[in-house]
């Protein structure tokens, strides 16, 4: 399974990838807005640096939710660099969009995805990634681990490349459970990735070998 980072925080994006761990980036205006990038030139070139840190997928969400001007947008984008996936939010537009950028051989990431229809339709558009959101679901009541489930046996019995990206990721056990059910992607805050590190046994085995190692240099 991937690892991608869901930020727009350069040092936690150089964190990861210093660990090893790192094989994309997700991003979209919140976070961008929530680093202080501001205006479309700061906004490409912040783009442009992510692109130089991680050596993986990228995405950029568009703007924009008309089908015209999301494919301006996502040419604009895709020109940034190579590694640029263009994030689409699934809607009517979306879906066309999704399917005329793939003509012009750009990927897609489309997200903001909540069913198995949405899903499929995004597929059949030659989306490249699709993003479910499991903690926006899970916020309603809904199952948000079990439609990744789901989208993930629907696109393996159709045999559809779409990878399944695991979104709005909320915890330790969504991973967890994002391993298990078989999802190609999951993307999350820093601090929840590495959070899969913390286990009490570590944590006391270390405590003593290092007082036995102490032990040993007095």
């Amino acid at each position: 399974m991937k690892f991608f980072i869901d930020t727009a925080n350069l040092a936690q994006i150089a964190e990861a990838e210093s660990m090893g761990i790192l094989d994309g980036v997700t991003t979209n205006p919140s976070l961008m807005a929530k680093e202080g990038i501001k205006g479309k030139d700061a906004i490409m070139k912040h783009y442009t640096d992510i692109c130089k840190i991680v050596n993986g997928d990228v995405s950029a969400e568009v703007m924009s939710s008309d089908y015209e001007s999301m494919i301006e947008e996502g040419k604009e984008l895709a020109a940034l660099d190579k590694q640029i996936v263009v994030k689409i939010p699934c809607t009517a537009d979306g879906i066309k969009a999704i399917k005329s950028l793939g003509d012009m051989g750009i990927r897609t990431n489309c997200t903001l995805v909540f069913s198995t229809g949405q899903a499929m339709l995004a597929a059949k558009a030659g989306a490249s990634y699709v993003s479910p959101f499991i903690g926006r679901l899970d916020d309603i009541g809904a199952n948000g681990i079990e439609l990744v489930s789901r989208i993930v046996n629907i696109y393996r019995y159709y045999g559809y490349q779409t990878e399944v990206l695991a979104a709005s990721i909320r915890s330790v056990q969504h991973i967890i459970q994002c391993m298990e059910i078989g999802a190609d992607v999951i993307t999350s805050p820093l601090k929840s990735i590495l959070a899969l590190l913390n286990h009490p046994l570590t944590d006391n085995g270390l405590k003593i070998f290092q007082e036995a190692a102490d032990q040993m240099t007095k």
